[in-house]
């Protein structure tokens, strides 16, 4: 009889809780830079990015983790947490390459083409994940996935409008380009398996196949099988009467 294995179900449980370990850590680093620049008052927003110097390439690497308040850094926790832990539960093989790709590409797009000026905030990060989760369950199709991109509309939709320069005081830069790199990962990552879903199995069609079991049984088709002619019993002499060559082939009522 078949049991129920429960190991499957004990590890999709712990991983509900180890993908958002990740997102946590990023965020509790983030707030901890946060408390010493306003304790400290060390005005690390210098350290943002600034576009097309040299000075402001620091900011690629830096930006994510730097704040202007604590209004700005909450604004910014709830969707890294959600959209990060959404990443690496669904999408665990590419979470990894996502993330590092939403942090870098994101921010050198800014540094090319954004406004003179610090950017700083992980803002891009957020659009970037939102861009990917989304635009992932559409080009995968997959009802569990699309279900969760209706799930980032739903509670995300509205950040949408941050792509548009609307207010002066917002990176919009940042938010553009990491929603428009988010999609493309979503596309170029589109043939990464999510999670539980196993890779397509690789059947060997090579002679080899059978290589020490012992060789197939050929059935052979009853029809085939030339039945022995029955014995009837002893043959009579010919008559010597008997002329072929006058018999008629043709029969009587042909």
């Amino acid at each position: 009889m078949h049991r129920s294995d429960p190991q499957p179900i004990d590890h999709d449980r712990r991983r509900l809780f180890t993908a958002l370990l990740p997102p946590t850590m990023a965020v509790a680093l983030m707030w901890i830079v946060l408390a010493f620049d306003l304790v400290y008052h060390l005005d690390l927003s210098r350290f943002g990015i600034l576009p097309r110097t040299l000075i402001g390439l620091r900011g690629i690497v830096l930006a994510p983790f730097l704040h202007a308040g604590v209004d700005h850094l909450l604004s910014n926790t709830v969707p890294l947490l959600v959209l990060g832990w959404f990443t690496v539960y669904f999408y665990p093989k590419a979470s990894g390459r996502v993330v590092l790709v939403s942090w870098l590409a994101t921010g050198l797009w800014v540094w090319v083409v954004g406004r003179d000026s610090h950017h700083i905030g992980a803002s891009g990060v957020v659009y970037a994940l939102a861009g990917f989760v989304f635009f992932s369950g559409l080009f995968r199709r997959r009802i569990a996935l699309m279900a969760v991109s209706l799930i980032v509309v739903f509670l995300y939709g509205s950040m949408w409008w941050g792509m548009l320069p609307l207010q002066p005081s917002v990176s919009w830069e940042s938010h553009l380009f990491g929603g428009v790199v988010g999609s493309v990962m979503a596309w170029l990552y589109r043939r990464i398996p999510p999670a539980h879903v196993p890779p397509p199995r690789i059947y060997d069609d090579e002679d080899d196949e059978l290589d020490g079991q012992d060789p197939p049984i050929a059935y052979q088709d009853p029809g085939d099988v030339q039945s022995p002619t029955p014995d009837l019993g002893p043959r009579l002499p010919p008559d010597p009467m008997y002329d072929p060559s006058r018999t008629s082939s043709t029969y009587p009522w042909g």
